[in-house]
């Protein structure tokens, strides 16, 4: 195999054009963000010009993709990873006047009300999204009738009781957060804050997730031989997309609660 024939996919096209040197040099998660986003995008209506906020972007990988591809204006948001090193990167791939870095905690961020036409958020949003308030708290940043799409890593099938056998040696107490398309369905619908529109499974979903391990971490056996193991049958890749309802009413946030102080006796005489 040449150097130009690595993460050559006929599943993704788009992403296939990018040369795989630039795609490894931006990894910072156990997914090829590009094959992701490209996958999501199928599911969602991203015009030029749109606001978009790509939250937990990661090294900004995904948020360059959106832009050319697309021509959406990105924020490209996250936490963990440095924003200039982000910009960098958007600068390099000419990208500067559609992608802006921003650095931001996922349950505070610094934007208005209805600013993004759409959220999308590549393999992080089972970090912070599984908290029972998180979707009223991010639909609040999403025009009504807007969109918000994620895609990421995640189990084909909710796993109960114990951890299958093949999974322990790499299963970690973290990987709870790990659930399957048809448990964001229920999460994100029991909300009634969107109307989910796509809840689905990538087919041979886990085969790309090791192609991945195999091109970045090649010494992570412990991943590829569970990967390997498992054949798709818990792991592989899913992705939700669910549309502000435009019927409903947020609750605003509460950020204080205002009372007075009122001396009263400590103690019963």
């Amino acid at each position: 195999m040449t150097s130009d024939d690595r993460l050559v996919s006929e599943r993704f096209p788009r992403s296939s054009a990018y040369h795989p040197e630039w795609v490894t040099a931006g990894v910072s998660g156990a997914a090829n963000s590009l094959w992701l986003t490209e996958w999501l995008a199928e599911a969602m209506d991203l015009r030029p010009g749109m606001r978009v906020l790509d939250l937990g972007c990661g090294r900004g990988a995904s948020s360059i993709f959106l832009h050319r591809e697309f021509g959406a204006r990105v924020w490209a948001t996250d936490l963990w990873f440095s924003p200039t090193e982000r910009l960098r990167r958007i600068r390099d791939a000419g990208a500067g006047d559609g992608v802006f870095p921003i650095h931001a905690d996922a349950r505070s961020l610094p934007f208005a009300d209805e600013f993004f036409d759409a959220v999308v958020s590549i393999d992080s949003f089972p970090y912070y999204g599984t908290d029972d308030l998180y979707l009223g708290y991010l639909a609040r940043f999403v025009r009504p009738g807007g969109a918000i799409g994620i895609a990421g890593s995640a189990l084909t099938r909710d796993i109960d009781g114990q951890v299958p056998e093949h999974l322990r040696d790499w299963w970690e107490p973290s990987l709870s957060c790990l659930h399957s398309a048809q448990w964001w369905r229920r999460h994100w619908e029991r909300g009634g804050v969107v109307r989910v529109e796509r809840a689905d499974t990538l087919a041979d979903g886990w085969r790309y997730w090791l192609d991945w391990q195999r091109a970045v971490a090649p010494d992570n056996r412990v991943e590829i031989d569970a990967l390997t193991a498992d054949q798709g049958d818990y792991l592989g890749h899913v992705r939700v997309v669910g549309r502000r309802r435009e019927d409903v009413v947020l609750d605003e946030p509460i950020t204080s609660v205002p009372v007075r102080y009122s001396r009263q006796p400590l103690l019963r005489d």
